[in-house]
């Protein structure tokens, strides 16, 4: 089949040689423009390296794109790692239509930030999913699906990297495979079970100390590398990256500092205490959280919050 794939980052490059290892033909690879100051597209990097034909629109809407497409007359369109709505008139012009690598168990975990929020919401599985698009939001029939454990000590970076993208690189090309022998099932989404979540925010990883310690365990490692879970002391905003939890609650309030170690410090929760790991203010690199404490001078009996 004739391929056009649309992608970005590590995950767009590594699906494109999975692709083209597998004997797929890729006429085309649309990724993002070049940013100032980050570090070279990866797609980029590959599509030139293997003489491939390129596209790199700041936007997938409009005449540009949609006319690139159609010259290439593709049979599919492969989605791998892509943040903007493909417009169903660009779709359309896919033999196949398009179909699309998302990092939860569909329908539930919708939207961009999938993998922060099952982590936050303290679920104990994900997985990936391949699915055909239409003009909803990861609404479009399912062909493969996979579900993964979500460890205690996952955090965003060891999910995905360790499980959900090896995993959903080896389903995009089973998905590839099944659609060009005519085996690939169509099976709708469940909209009783469906859940959306919106792209994470600052706001929404603020701590709230009166919490059980669990809860903010798995919004510290939900939250990282971005935008991190968010914490306040003398005005100062404090973001901390990871973190341990006990049970125990020690003699205190919530959010006060209980004693401070080799490891870290630990900080009195609503059910439970939380040792702080790596924390650093906002702005600054990640560090170890000793670094934090000399650096604005916490002490025990210290309130964060």
């Amino acid at each position: 089949m004739r391929l056009v794939l649309i992608g970005q980052a590590d995950f767009g490059k590594a699906a494109l040689e999975a692709l083209l290892g597998a004997g797929h033909q890729v006429v085309g690879v649309i990724t993002p423009p070049d940013l100032p100051g980050e570090k070279p597209n990866p797609v980029k990097v590959f599509c030139l390296e293997k003489g491939l034909n390129l596209l790199q629109p700041k936007s997938l809407r409009g005449q540009r794109v949609y006319n690139w497409v159609k010259d290439l007359t593709p049979d599919l369109l492969v989605l791998a790692y892509v943040t903007q709505f493909v417009p169903q008139a660009v779709i359309d012009l896919a033999r196949y239509g398009g179909i699309n690598y998302h990092p939860s168990l569909l329908p539930k975990y919708r939207g961009g930030t999938a993998i922060n929020w099952a982590i936050i919401n303290g679920e104990k599985e994900t997985g990936v999913t391949i699915h055909y698009i239409d003009a909803g939001v990861d609404t479009g029939d399912i062909i493969l699906q996979r579900a993964v454990p979500i460890a205690p000590e996952d955090d965003v970076l060891t999910l995905y990297f360790n499980k959900l993208f090896p995993l959903g690189i080896e389903l995009l090309v089973q998905a590839v495979d099944l659609i060009e022998k005519g085996q690939a099932p169509r099976l709708p989404q469940d909209e009783s079970q469906a859940s959306f979540q919106p792209v994470l925010k600052e706001a929404d990883t603020i701590i709230n100390w009166s919490d059980p310690a669990e809860k903010i365990y798995n919004l510290i490692r939900g939250s990282v590398p971005r935008p991190a879970a968010t914490t306040y002391y003398n005005g100062r905003v404090v973001k901390i990256t990871q973190a341990a939890w006990r049970p125990e609650d020690g003699t205190g309030l919530p959010g006060q500092v209980l004693a401070v170690g080799d490891e870290g410090f630990w900080v009195k929760t609503g059910q439970g205490s939380l040792l702080v790991k790596h924390g650093h203010l906002a702005g600054r690199k990640r560090g170890p959280a000793l670094e934090l404490v000399r650096e604005i001078g916490l002490k025990v009996g210290d309130r964060l919050g």
